[in-house]
């Protein structure tokens, strides 16, 4: 069983990499695998697709485009190419169509870039994940209502549709990882001040003082929230490095995350 690559039958512009799951009905779960900058969604389907097999999962690549997404870290504000949301709504309706599996919540794990997309999708649409790990992302939304998105959870004028909820997205079991050799400010970091004074002046140290954030933002609201901050051993900012098995070994760390029985659907 391999990922192959298709199109929804209403928008041919949205590809995406898709495997079944290894045992046909509709109760199994999906994991979407987001990439970065790079567009490399053939590779994280190749990557993942033993542990959603293994997990008895459907796998989910989508590939964004640049020239049709250059702003899909930040969900794809107005101006700035389609909607990377609406987008993943649109792909995982052609799932649910093709498969006949519940799509309603996800397993969503984004990489660099991905890990952006994932977080914010997550704050926008709590609902619908079930569990969250996000891997190397250069910068993170702050749990700071006074900012605009995607700075903090202020409303967005270029995204007026949507409301973001800390407290449903803090009941998100989640997991960070980064590498701890991620510590370069190369030309695709974000080195805005603010970032620099609340997360820190690399990835990994984004990554450790984001967490911390969200656990005093979780106890001051009272919320049992389960959250992890994972250090890659060996691993730089290179996707390669981060899913070697002697290195970061992401595939054998999303299989922890994950479990041997993702969680289920949600009722009907």
């Amino acid at each position: 069983m391999k990922p192959v690559f298709t199109t929804p039958r209403e928008d041919e512009r949205l590809g995406y990499w898709l495997q079944a799951p290894p045992s046909p009905g509709g109760g199994a779960p999906i994991l979407v695998a987001v990439h970065g900058i790079s567009r490399n969604a053939a590779e994280h389907a190749e990557a993942f697709r033993a542990v959603a097999a293994e997990c008895g999962m459907a796998l989910v690549a989508p590939l964004f485009p640049r020239e049709l997404f250059p702003d899909y870290q930040r969900l794809g504000r107005r101006g700035r190419g389609l909607r990377a949301d609406l987008a993943l709504e649109a792909i995982l309706s052609d799932v649910r169509r093709r498969l006949g599996i519940d799509d309603r919540r996800i397993h969503l794990f984004g990489f660099s870039g991905g890990a952006q997309f994932a977080h914010r999708y997550a704050l926008a649409y709590p609902e619908r994940i079930a569990g969250l790990m996000l891997a190397a992302a250069g910068w993170y939304t702050l749990p700071d209502p006074a900012l605009p998105f995607p700075r903090g959870l202020a409303p967005c004028d270029r995204l007026p549709d949507l409301r973001f909820s800390l407290p449903a997205f803090l009941r998100i079991p989640m997991t960070v990882f980064a590498g701890e050799l991620d510590t370069q400010r190369d030309e695709a970091l974000n080195c805005a001040r603010l970032l620099d004074r609340r997360l820190g002046s690399h990835r990994f140290e984004r990554a450790r003082r984001w967490v911390e954030l969200l656990a005093a933002a979780a106890e001051e609201l009272g919320i049992p929230a389960r959250l992890r901050f994972v250090p890659l051993p060996g691993s730089d900012h290179e996707f390669a490095t981060c899913i070697a098995p002697d290195r970061g070994d992401l595939p054998g760390r999303m299989r922890e995350c994950l479990g041997s029985a993702p969680s289920p659907p949600l009722a009907a």
